[in-house]
């Protein structure tokens, strides 16, 4: 067998019944907040948000997730759970990394 073909068994099989593929449609639908009224292409600067999720934290800290975790363990960074959630407050993500926010 060459090695980009595919195995017979595994040609011309078609997805299991009550399955499809996404639509053309279904992928070009948007950000979820585009339906709802007041939300469309508003976005608040990271700074002025009251929280972000864990790995938005990461991503702006320049931190991995574990050293994030352990900051939040210390009580470093300030976070609220929200059902299974949770989420880290910016002005203490801010106030560790030592950014003015103006």
């Amino acid at each position: 067998m060459m090695k980009n073909q595919v195995p017979e068994h595994l040609r011309n099989k078609r997805p299991p019944t009550g399955v499809s593929a996404p639509t053309s449609a279904a992928v070009s639908e948007g950000p979820k907040n585009q339906n709802r009224p007041g939300t469309a292409n508003k976005r608040i600067p990271f700074g002025q948000r009251p929280t972000c999720t864990i790995a938005e934290a990461c991503d702006a800290a320049g931190l991995g997730r574990t050293k994030l975790y352990e900051l939040i363990g210390r009580g470093l960074l300030d976070t609220i759970t929200i059902g299974r959630r949770r989420l880290v407050h910016i002005p203490s993500l801010l106030k560790l990394l030592d950014v003015e926010c103006g």
